[in-house]
């Protein structure tokens, strides 16, 4: 499991027009933190800064993802056109562990 963490809720807008088909293009990102692993499956010691691509709802809002712990969605993982392995990062919220008591 990779866990992600959100700190901020800040949204970077880019837009501008494409150079291969010449259509305009407005996408929105979020700085998350990923917790990943070097080759051999060892922790990396610090989280490493990733940036999402968010999607909008219907009024073309960019739909961010409150502060908080996640995880990568299975759905994040697929195979596209061309066969290849590709990651588009979709969070889920992790559950808040529950306070023991004292």
């Amino acid at each position: 499991m990779i866990q992600i963490s959100v700190k901020s809720t800040e949204v970077r807008n880019q837009r501008g027009t494409a150079k291969a088909s010449g259509k305009p293009y407005d996408m929105n990102f979020q700085t998350v933190w990923a917790h990943t692993s070097d080759r051999n499956g060892n922790p990396n010691p610090y989280p490493e800064k990733v940036e999402v691509v968010l999607e909008k709802n219907d009024q073309g809002q960019a739909l961010f993802y409150p502060l908080g712990e996640y995880t990568l969605s299975p759905s994040s993982i697929y195979v596209d056109r061309g066969g290849n392995l590709t990651i588009s990062p979709k969070l889920v919220q992790l559950k808040p562990k529950a306070a023991s008591a004292a």
